[in-house]
């Protein structure tokens, strides 16, 4: 690329997939700002709680911990209020093009879900299915319905189809997946 001034740049292609999973997950915290910011609900990502083992103090300023573990499985990525209703739910990606791996989920998240259900909360998971650039939220109910009723270890992608609700891409909000949540909750 040749600049003003005779400066030229060179670019070698490379692709940095350092935060390849990170989309999904900066899309909601991008739309849960939009939905805070215009009193719509109030929906934060949950911490990963972890237990420090190890800090190195090479100064007062710079600490740096270089040791830690999980305290405890973490439950869901998300949770807050709408419409007087709690809510919790888990985003994930798939770089499948046909299905999403039920090992993407783990099993104290999905019992996590249901209790939620049970108790009276809003339960759910968003899937973006990467290569597809396409995102679905799939309710708790549905997806115990599929676990329960199948010895698959993924979910096809017409399941999503069928039984969840498909996202759109906007600009405000980027995911608006609270109108797919009415759609279901009044089903």
């Amino acid at each position: 690329m040749n600049y003003p001034n005779g400066l030229k740049k060179t670019t070698k292609g490379t692709i940095n997939y350092g935060n390849r999973g990170m989309s999904l997950e900066d899309d909601i915290n991008i739309t849960n700002e939009y939905y805070r910011d215009n009193d719509i609900a109030i929906i934060y990502k949950k911490p990963t709680p972890i237990t420090i083992n190890h800090v190195d103090f090479p100064n007062r300023m710079d600490a740096v911990i270089t040791e830690a573990h999980f305290k405890i499985p973490s439950t869901t990525d998300y949770n807050g209020i709408y419409r007087g209703k709690y809510i919790d739910f888990e985003a994930k990606e798939t770089t499948s093009k046909t299905s999403f791996p039920l090992a993407n989920i783990h099993r104290h998240q999905i019992e996590h879900l249901k209790k939620i259900a049970e108790h009276g909360g809003i339960g759910f998971i968003i899937v973006k299915f990467t290569k597809l650039n396409r995102i679905f939220l799939l309710m708790i109910k549905d997806l115990l319905t599929f676990i329960n009723l199948n010895n698959r270890k993924s979910i096809p992608l017409e399941y999503f189809i069928k039984y969840g609700k498909e996202i759109k891409i906007t600009l405000r909000p980027r995911i608006d997946y609270l109108k797919y949540v009415e759609w279901k909750e009044n089903d």
